[in-house]
């Protein structure tokens, strides 16, 4: 996590590293640097997307455009 102060602003880290269940199973302590590691069950994050929800089949990016038009986001034209 970053934290303490960078360039005159204050960052908190506060860091977490979520299971695909739900659950914090990693999570910064401390206001310093800090690096925080977990042991990632793969299998268990296969298994929630293929059976409990699946991103990519209830994607709906139609949507898009009405969240990003509220929100203000301006897209930068590529290059």
């Amino acid at each position: 996590a970053k934290a303490g102060k960078e360039d005159g602003f204050g960052m908190y880290g506060c860091s977490v590293i979520v299971a695909p269940t739900g659950e914090v199973v990693a999570k910064a302590v401390t206001e310093e640097d800090e690096v925080i590691a977990y042991d990632c069950d793969m299998a268990l994050g296969e298994y929630i997307r293929n059976t409990v929800f699946n991103f990519a089949k209830h994607r709906r990016i139609e949507h898009y455009k009405l969240i990003t038009e509220r929100t203000g986001v301006q897209v930068e034209p590529a290059n």
